[in-house]
């Protein structure tokens, strides 16, 4: 049987999916269950063997190896879980203790990094050689997929250009530096913005809304910062990695005004007389998760 196996394990629900094969986006099971995360860390491990056991009860087959999404990323040194937001991880040897109580192979990843290899694989970017994948909503993270493989890195961090410095003199960030990505591009930090601009606060949808419909000069300027600011920031990436193309997942990345404004900033600042990266919406939408972990099982098998 030549499916493959994902999990994505979220801070509120834990989904599973059974892919047909590496080239299908067809399911031959895909269920959820909450994860129950304030019941501690012992208590998700046991829901995700939970869910792999229904899911081979309804495939009516053992699973040889599981790809696994989380939020965040372990420590290759370690074998530590860290950056997760669902913090009851952080510190513990998930993969290990998947491992110990599935009784098979584990393959874990960061959510951003399978966001990205669902893509690259089975999406927006399925043929390029190099993508970046975005991840911009609460936070802003990403994920580098190179000829079919994705980037882990030394520490574990590739793709994490939320944490590059963009405005030095600017926010503090919960990671300890000042004027990080994220703290300019990420949803809750543009709408802190607005209210320090308007001394309003409003949901990013109505703020946007209000800057296409030319009634709200805090808005507009909320909305021409966000794309000035991504094509500044994302040209660290472009220029380092050269993507064939990057795809911006994420409630901010569903901005239209980021392909066309942001675009035209990113080739101001990118390294070259002209931008032939491809800046891309994703198409899987909430299915990339569960599928780029479960082609975490598909890199496993090249390796052997």
């Amino acid at each position: 049987m030549n499916s493959l196996w994902g999990i994505d394990l979220g801070g509120t629900k834990i989904e599973g999916a059974v892919l047909k094969d590496s080239s299908s986006t067809e399911t031959v099971c895909r269920l959820r269950i909450p994860t129950e995360a304030d019941r501690g860390y012992e208590h998700i491990v046991s829901r995700v063997a939970e869910l792999v056991s229904m899911m081979e009860n309804e495939v009516g087959a053992k699973a040889e190896r599981i790809g696994i999404g989380t939020p965040g990323s372990a420590d290759p040194g370690s074998g530590r879980m860290k950056n997760c937001n669902t913090t009851a991880l952080n510190g513990r040897p998930l993969p290990t203790d998947l491992k110990a109580a599935l009784g098979k192979e584990v393959i874990v990843a960061n959510d951003a990094n399978c966001f990205a290899l669902a893509e690259a694989q089975l999406g927006a970017g399925r043929g390029a050689d190099v993508v970046f994948g975005v991840i911009m909503g609460t936070g802003v993270g990403g994920g580098i997929v190179v000829h079919g493989r994705v980037l882990n890195g030394a520490q574990g961090i590739a793709g994490e250009w939320g944490h590059n410095v963009l405005e030095p003199n600017g926010q503090k960030c919960y990671c300890g530096k000042t004027g990080c990505v994220e703290t300019v591009l990420a949803g809750p930090w543009l709408e802190r913005h607005y209210e320090h601009l308007s001394g309003k606060r409003k949901p990013l949808k109505e703020i946007v809304d209000s800057a296409r419909q030319r009634s709200d000069a805090h808005a507009a300027a909320t909305l021409d910062r966000l794309c000035s600011k991504f094509g500044e920031a994302i040209s660290v990436v472009v220029n380092i990695l050269d993507p064939d193309v990057v795809i911006l997942g994420g409630g901010v990345g569903n901005i239209d005004e980021l392909y066309s404004d942001g675009v035209k900033s990113l080739e101001k600042w990118v390294f070259n007389s002209e931008l032939r990266t491809r800046v891309v919406r994703p198409i899987l939408g909430d299915s990339a998760g569960v599928f780029g972990a479960a082609h975490l099982c598909l890199i496993s098998k090249l390796r052997r």
